[in-house]
């Protein structure tokens, strides 16, 4: 259901969102409108689904996944068998990631004629999120993500993402360097003609790759345009 509010130019809306007339005399919204606007307000609230966390691994090496809590009691002992049988295909870590080999895929930087190499200034930031910052940054330095590299052209600064299990997200403020690169010509499809291509099925089947941004490695001449400055370290690149 559409509705349309309209508000005459001589009233204000005050702090506890009511209407005053220019006379002060208090105007009140009908129970009906009241039950309306409450139902259209929920009906634009997005789906939350409660979920709960299993561990399908053992107690000295825990691999937790959630699942969502509304599933039959059937259904879910179905679902953490399936997950323990095959709990090998995902990765726990980055060193279980083998990466893709560079004869299939290979990320390329191209740049825009013309452009300068930019280093940006290093940002402050909290020192608890400077620690976090440091270890995810020797994670990937431990996996091979990462090699160090001391005279850059290109510089740019880590960006901490708080995740909602208070994990954390290291992300590269790119901005720059998207400015110097071409612009895709394929992007991606509309999200609608997405969705009608789902309305028949009962089930969905989405494939999410663990850290799958370090999984394409980058062709080693466009290396150099890809360092990222970190606190107290030198700069490193993919």
């Amino acid at each position: 259901m559409n509705m349309s509010v309209i508000a005459c130019s001589d009233r204000d809306l005050n702090t506890e969102d009511e209407w005053i007339g220019s006379d002060s005399e208090e105007e009140t919204i009908s129970p009906d409108m009241q039950r309306l606007l409450d139902r259209e307000v929920r009906s634009i609230q997005p789906h939350q689904e409660e979920t709960e966390t299993i561990n399908v691994g053992c107690e000295n090496e825990k691999k937790e996944i959630s699942i969502g809590t509304h599933i039959s009691s059937k259904m879910k002992e179905k679902l953490v068998l399936l997950l323990k049988e095959y709990a090998d295909v995902f990765a726990w870590s980055y060193h279980d990631m083998p990466g893709l080999d560079t004869s299939i895929v290979e990320h390329k930087l191209p740049l825009i004629e013309g452009f300068r190499p930019v280093k940006q200034k290093l940002r402050r930031i909290k020192p608890e999120w400077s620690l976090k910052i440091k270890e995810e940054v020797q994670k990937q330095l431990d996996a091979n993500f990462l090699i160090m590299y001391h005279y850059p052209d290109w510089l740019a600064n880590i960006v901490l993402v708080i995740k909602k299990n208070e994990k954390v997200r290291v992300c590269v403020d790119y901005r720059d360097l998207n400015r110097a690169s071409p612009k895709d010509d394929f992007p991606l499809p509309h999200i609608d003609v997405l969705v009608d291509h789902t309305a028949t099925n009962t089930y969905y089947s989405f494939m999410d790759g663990y850290a799958g941004y370090n999984q394409i490695k980058l062709a080693i001449e466009d290396r150099e345009k890809r360092h990222s400055l970190c606190h107290g370290e030198h700069s490193a690149t993919e």
